[in-house]
């Protein structure tokens, strides 16, 4: 009897695996696309429809804005990713990737029963420091980080990645209208547009569009809701290690690195309009690495040199981001950075930090601190030096140097401009509500100190659910960190309320004012008393004072 009782129960879950709900073929305004259905598990399956590869804009041009894509004939087989674009390779004498990259890929979770209908949708932005990145991510043989099937599935929301035009070839600018620049940004909001067009045919809501990213995505997210021309395309934002207010997000002096790009290549150097037209008339791939990131003998801190960046140029991005947060009056804007975010850069600038067994000297302290306050000159590097030194005591010890050492590059370069863009959102905000984080779960790099936090980039594994496809590689502590996450984010896209949605949260999340300050800190262990407030004051208050002199330096760089 059990064995029958067994083999009835085998047959309605294949049955029921049969008859398991899927979109099929999908009418898109290029033509129609058709993807991939799956089931994963058996005694309880889910199911999801997977489409790779749909082109949002034409093969574009060098230098120029991308078109809408002409369709095809048919029914394209959204089955695998597509290239990258074009962009230096790890040793920066290469290239990978391709021109023609303006691609996206969807996931959508279904039923057994029926097919979803006014799902969220979250749009990923890869980051990259604008050089480099795939919508995909970085991957391990199939394995890629950039895999929205875990956030569709637990979230219940329809997941967007999309690929961009980064280097020179999405952010080279001469300033004027022969290069204004931007590429990459426009193709970001080209797709954008193109999920609002199309996304109710794959079962999403175009009326609850979250776009989130990280580091350079980060900064893209934000100057996604401050441009004015994403108005009413974008419900909520998540900008995770960087913002608009970065001061490597905005290029301040474009025509530099144009011109050194042009000789670089042979062409001429002292007339934008034939400069350009040359870069236009050159190989892309020789473009493309005809720029080279200096990471050594370096004369002044590390972001200095990430010459490639959006700028401000009188159309996307018409004026300073600082003055441009009106147009997010009605984005949901959620935005946080890791502890330890400035640890990498700060691993390029003194490599000391890392050797446990080799001393860090105060002086070199001292002149990372004047090589990122150089613009507000002696008095205001002194100032800084004492507020940073101020709890070391009379005898520091190595770690507490280090540890300041990391501690003042990720406030200059991704703390500050992201609470100082919380509170120009606050300020700013109609319908819309803010929220702050700081993720705190420890790097698990084994090559760092102990004392590491979470570095740069460590929250992606977590928010992509990587402790769950991969259980012997992780501890229960980082699936719990992960499910946490995944649960506050799709639970903000649906509702723009962290704490409100389909998924179950380890404690309540407050909202930000600019009174107290409120963040949620994320680690292994969420709790009531990890709703803080007022983080990092005193640095925040002494950078966001200064702040305002650095475009001018940054200008004359």
């Amino acid at each position: 009897m059990a064995r029958w009782v067994t083999l009835a129960f085998a047959l309605s879950c294949l049955l029921a695996a049969a008859h398991a709900a899927t979109l099929g073929v999908v009418r898109t305004e290029g033509g129609f696309v058709e993807g991939t259905h799956k089931r994963i598990g058996t005694l309880f399956p889910d199911y999801i429809d997977i489409f790779k590869g749909i082109p949002f804009a034409a093969e574009p041009k060098v230098f120029e804005k991308a078109e809408r894509h002409p369709g095809w004939p048919g029914t394209l087989k959204a089955t695998s990713y597509k290239d990258r674009c074009l962009q230096a390779d790890l040793t920066q004498n290469g290239v990978r990737g391709s021109l023609d990259c303006l691609y996206l890929n969807i996931w959508v979770p279904q039923s057994r029963s029926e097919v979803s209908t006014n799902l969220p949708v979250m749009v990923w932005i890869y980051g990259g420091a604008f050089l480099l990145g795939g919508a995909q991510g970085a991957n391990v043989l199939d394995n890629y980080l950039y895999d929205g099937q875990e956030i569709a599935l637990r979230g219940n929301v329809i997941v967007v990645t999309l690929n961009y035009r980064v280097g020179p070839l999405g952010f080279l600018s001469t300033g004027d209208e022969n290069a204004p620049g931007n590429y990459g940004l426009w193709d970001q909001h080209m797709a954008i547009a193109w999920v609002k067009r199309n996304i109710a045919n794959f079962g999403g809501n175009p009326d609850n569009i979250t776009i989130f990213g990280e580091s350079a995505g980060g900064a893209s997210v934000s100057l996604q809701t401050l441009t004015p021309y994403n108005v009413g395309l974008v419900k909520r934002a998540i900008s995770q290690s960087g913002t608009g207010l970065c001061s490597w997000a905005i290029q301040r002096n474009p025509l530099k690195y144009a011109r050194e790009l042009a000789a670089n290549v042979g062409c001429p150097v002292d007339n934008t309009a034939v400069l350009a037209n040359c870069l236009r008339n050159t190989d892309p791939s020789a473009l493309t690495v005809a720029y080279k990131l200096q990471l050594t003998n370096l004369e002044y801190p590390i972001v200095y040199y990430l010459s490639y960046s959006p700028v401000i140029d009188g159309d996307f991005i018409p004026e300073e981001p600082r003055d441009l947060f009106a147009n997010s009056a009605d984005v949901d804007y959620l935005a946080g950075v890791n502890n330890m975010d400035g640890h990498m850069f700060a691993g390029v600038d003194l490599p000391v930090i890392n050797e446990p067994l080799q001393r860090i000297s105060i002086e070199s302290i001292e002149n990372l601190v004047e090589g990122l306050t150089l613009p507000i000159g002696q008095e205001g590097s002194a100032a800084g030096y004492g507020i940073y030194s101020y709890y070391w005591g009379s005898n520091p010890t190595q770690e507490q140097l280090k540890r300041t050492v990391v501690d003042v590059e990720t406030d200059y370069i991704f703390l500050v401009p992201t609470q100082e863009a919380l509170a120009l959102h606050y300020q700013n905000a109609k319908s819309a509500k803010t929220y702050s984080y700081l993720f705190s779960h420890p790097s698990r790099m084994p090559i760092y100190p102990t004392w590491t936090g979470a570095d740069h980039a460590d929250d992606l594994q977590y928010l992509f659910a990587k402790p769950f496809n991969n259980i012997a590689a992780y501890r229960p502590q980082d699936r719990d960190v992960s499910a946490a996450m995944i649960a506050y984010w799709t639970n903000f896209a649906a509702t723009g309320d962290p704490n409100s949605g389909p998924s179950k949260v380890p404690t309540p999340w407050l909202s930000y004012n600019t009174h107290y300050g409120q963040y949620l800190e994320i680690n292994k262990s969420i709790n009531f008393q990890s709703m803080k407030q007022s983080l990092r004051s005193p640095y925040v208050k002494f950078w966001v004072y200064n702040f305002r002199s650095f475009p001018e330096f940054q200008a004359n760089f």
